[in-house]
């Protein structure tokens, strides 16, 4: 199994376009008390990022993603003690986007409330310059039935995205322990089968590796011991279950490990605050849509 495909799966991302269109200066854009997060690229043009005392440069091809609540302006106008920008217009494509940030993924440390992506950087990612390019297509053209292949574009815009965060963040330790070649195994084997009855001694006697040995060596890559590790990506995928079908909840505990109801409810409850019950009611919007 594909690790990281499994968890960015878990994410449930979801996006859209709300804005592609050329803008004369001056012009200023303010983006505030955003609960979602949200990209902006630069088409054609130039312009100014701020973000409270910080100050960039966007030119053409430039990409910048922004977490949920980062207030932002983008402006034609230049800050004081800089040059200003050519008169030109500038083609703005702004979408914004959502995904679960669970606090139980061990990717949650790796989201970059402010993240750049710069022409060059994205012009070795082919496909998804192209993909932009569709995007911004169809989103102009406005005929019947864009919308669903706008947000559909845009979901897969925002994995490419978190894909190339995980590729600047190569020596974070949960990305080493995918890379180790036991470790690696081991989350290979919880990922494939996160419902069997996993203990340090079985997994340790199935990669070849001392109990002490492994315990210690996937504490350190991973950031969680074996069995925290495996009680989270659990209710993780309980909690998907919960909002994407209609199982009972002593079935969903059956699949994903537990022996009874009572025993994954305590579990669950210890994580979330709620029952599986309550939990599945809370979220009922989403798991009707």
């Amino acid at each position: 199994m594909e690790i990281l495909s499994d968890i960015l799966t878990s994410l449930r991302v979801s996006g859209s376009v709300y804005f592609c269109s050329h803008v004369e200066p001056p012009w200023i854009k303010e983006f505030v008390d955003k609960k979602t997060a949200c990209f902006h690229l630069v088409r054609r043009g130039a312009c100014w990022l701020k973000i409270g005392d910080r100050v960039e440069q966007l030119f053409t091809g430039d990409l910048i993603f922004l977490g949920p609540g980062v207030d932002h302006i983008l402006t034609s106008e230049p800050p004081e003690n800089q040059m200003a920008i050519s008169g030109e217009s500038t083609l703005l494509l702004c979408g914004s986007c959502s995904f679960v940030h669970d606090t139980l993924s061990p990717l949650s440390s790796m989201f970059e409330q402010v993240a750049i992506v710069r022409e060059g950087e994205l012009n070795k990612h082919a496909w998804l310059k192209s993909t932009f390019d569709q995007l911004s297509s169809e989103y102009m053209a406005q005929n019947i039935g864009n919308e669903i292949i706008v947000n559909k574009l845009t979901e897969v815009v925002l994995v490419e995205l978190i894909r190339i965060n995980f590729g600047r963040q190569q020596q974070h330790s949960f990305l080493q322990a995918l890379k180790d070649k036991r470790i690696g195994k081991a989350l290979e084997y919880i990922h494939e089968s996160p419902e069997k009855p996993w203990t340090i001694d079985s997994l340790a006697s199935a990669i070849g590796m001392s109990r002490a040995a492994f315990a210690k060596k996937f504490t350190l890559l991973v950031g969680q011991t074996v069995f925290t590790y495996l009680s989270n990506l659990r209710i993780q995928k309980a909690k998907e279950m919960i909002l994407t079908t209609s199982l009972f909840i002593n079935d969903i505990a059956l699949n994903v490990g537990y022996e009874s109801e009572r025993a994954f409810t305590k579990t669950f409850s210890k994580y979330e605050g709620v029952t599986p019950k309550q939990f599945r009611k809370n979220n009922k919007n989403l798991t009707e849509s």
